[in-house]
């Protein structure tokens, strides 16, 4: 892999992870019609997701940093008998409600070889199919009003539901951010804490992904490709980091109706070519 195609991936990685279109299926695409699919581009998919994951904890650092000095606090009221479900505060009840949005997980965790499958297999069609879920999606939640409920007064079903739609969006070509940000927007939540939710609910989701992938990749094959990961993980981390600000404005203007239009374009062009490529048994490629 070269320097320039490092930089690309990160770019692609930035852009996309928070932009409600898809980082996987985009990246997934880049893959395909540059001829780097296969096992080295799982493992340069992780470190990009490493990159994108740095940039939320940058961006939501001050939130993030509450949110870690109250879950002690619970621990400690836990341990102690002191705690009372009740009576949690915001930012207590927001911890927990996330735990609960992870749990979902577990279940579509079962099926992580066929998602594994459809990112790396040789046919784009399942993430042309895919891109037209996720503008589906975006164009529902364009019918919601500004909710009155903050990322701290989630209920249960709320973010089992959240939960649900983020397992669905492991498939490559259905957007996380867009899938848990859309849902929260189904349940009543406010705009930004919309947004807010759906990032600091990224951060274990990601961070155990990459830990198990990256327990799976091979050393000589991160050794022999360090550089390039390098750059990538930076760029991707530095244009994530503005692409979060570019979501919240989208999000807090009522503009992801720019999105679903064009996830529905690419989805229609993407499975016109796949299927040409299945028809005629050619690869469209980019590159020679």
């Amino acid at each position: 892999m070269t320097i320039i195609e490092a930089i690309i991936q990160g770019v692609v990685q930035g852009l996309t992870e928070f932009l409600p279109v898809s980082s996987s299926g985009h990246l997934s695409l880049f893959q395909h019609f540059t001829n780097l699919d296969g096992e080295g581009a799982a493992t340069m998919t992780i470190i990009l997701h490493m990159g994108t994951l740095f940039a939320v904890f940058i961006a939501f650092w001050e939130k993030i940093k509450k949110l870690i000095v109250e879950a002690f606090r619970m621990l400690g009221d836990i341990f102690t008998g002191k705690f009372r479900w009740k009576t949690m505060n915001p930012d207590r009840r927001m911890i927990m409600m996330i735990i609960i949005s992870i749990l979902p997980l577990f279940g579509f965790y079962i099926f992580k070889d066929f998602f594994k499958g459809l990112e790396e297999d040789a046919s784009i069609l399942a993430e042309g199919i895919a891109f037209l879920y996720t503008s589906a999606l975006l164009f529902l939640s364009t019918k919601c009003g500004n909710g009155k409920k903050t990322a701290g007064e989630t209920t249960v079903p709320a973010a089992l539901t959240i939960g649900v739609f983020q397992g669905i969006a492991l498939v490559p070509g259905i957007s996380r951010s867009g899938s848990t940000i859309c849902s929260a927007l189904f349940t009543g939540m406010k705009r930004e804490d919309a947004v807010e939710y759906s990032f600091i609910l990224g951060i274990p989701v990601m961070l155990a992904a990459a830990v198990v992938e990256l327990g799976d990749a091979s050393g000589s094959e991160l050794a022999a490709n360090i550089l390039p990961l390098i750059i990538s993980f930076a760029v991707s981390a530095l244009v994530g980091y503005f692409a979060i600000w570019l979501v919240k404005a989208f999000v807090m203007n009522d503009k992801f109706s720019i999105f679903a239009w064009y996830t529905l374009a690419l989805g229609i062009i993407v499975i016109i070519v796949a299927v040409y490529e299945i028809k005629t048994g050619t690869r469209v490629s980019f590159v020679k």
